[in-house]
């Protein structure tokens, strides 16, 4: 949760928006889906409210969507700023907005493990540049910025507790053209390593299960590939981890709340994962990861730094007047 009294906003940004213009009910109705007690989705409708503001205003009829990227490695709440910002989009200045998560992207089962019998057996794990429908998300993309008023695009869903795609029967569907999309994930916008950077394993897991860098290679590579879709972001925002360290602990809070949700009969035929499970999982992304932590930062429009309490101590704009 972000800490206003610490994280303040260019005040070109600040100025541009009005608490008071948000609708009765939002707070309630985000602190209702999110899950969160209503002071901690007040606080976040009055954080994200600049950044709402600002892509309010470079959208319009006229133009194409307007593309605002999100990223953020597991548990940074990357999922919980796209979800409060198209809120405020739709409620406050009443934009229509196509949200899409990297994850909902993911191959299925069978196609990632047929990878992993002819590539690397590594690709079997969801979550790496490779294991993404690429073609899939550009179609998307370009559905939503070529529509009209009667096209209906549909989104593409991923069930993370049985590790596969929902049926395409059951897909969510975008009717006309969005004013905003919305479009968040770990890696969105992230770019390539360079050679030299793959030689050494930055885990156990690269050390002997990827001794020679193939799979590495492979997933780099693909990334090249990637740009296709990253290049159209608009606007990109970074919620950045403290460290690596405190992505893992994160991200087996997230595991924690996904395994509560569940029924014990789902829990019983779901892919939740254990502490050490979750351990070998993140490392296929440390690499990925430790190279945005360093990399991203000088390049992000927005970038939110966040503290190991999971507040957003800093934000730093290159969004000019």
């Amino acid at each position: 949760m972000p800490n206003s009294s610490t994280a303040q906003w260019p005040e070109h940004l600040a100025q541009a928006c009005d608490l008071n213009s948000v609708p009765a009910g939002v707070v309630e109705s985000l602190s209702k889906n999110l899950k969160i007690p209503l002071d901690i989705a007040r606080t976040l409708v009055a954080f994200y409210m600049p950044l709402a503001a600002y892509c309010a205003g470079h959208s319009g009829v006229d133009s194409p969507p307007f593309l605002l990227g999100v990223n953020g490695a597991q548990g940074t709440g990357k999922s919980t700023a796209a979800q409060v910002v198209q809120a405020l989009l739709q409620t406050v200045y009443d934009k229509r907005v196509c949200a899409v998560s990297i994850d909902d992207l993911y191959l299925g089962r069978a196609a990632r493990q047929t990878l992993s019998a002819h590539i690397h057996p590594l690709l079997a794990t969801r979550g790496v540049p490779g294991t993404h429908d690429l073609p899939l998300a550009l179609r998307l993309f370009k559905s939503l910025k070529e529509s009209d008023a009667s096209t209906v695009t549909r989104i593409p869903r991923f069930n993370k507790a049985l590790d596969d795609c929902v049926a395409q029967s059951e897909w969510d569907c975008f009717t006309g053209k969005p004013d905003v999309i919305i479009f968040e994930g770990w890696c969105v916008g992230a770019r390539p390593q360079r050679a030299g950077d793959l030689q050494a394993p930055v885990n156990n897991l690269e050390a002997h299960e990827d001794n020679d860098g193939a799979w590495r290679r492979y997933v780099n590579d693909c990334l090249r590939d990637y740009q296709l879709l990253f290049d159209q972001i608009d606007l990109l925002v970074m919620l950045k981890a403290p460290s690596f360290d405190q992505v893992l602990e994160w991200r087996q809070l997230q595991e924690e709340k996904l395994r509560a949700s569940l029924s014990a009969e789902d829990l019983a035929n779901s892919k939740v994962m254990s502490a050490d499970e979750i351990g070998r999982f993140i490392a296929h992304y440390e690499r990925l990861t430790r190279w945005m932590l360093g990399e991203m930062p000088a390049r992000a429009d927005v970038l939110l730094t966040l503290g190991k309490d999971h507040q957003i101590a800093t934000i730093k704009c290159q969004i000019s007047e």
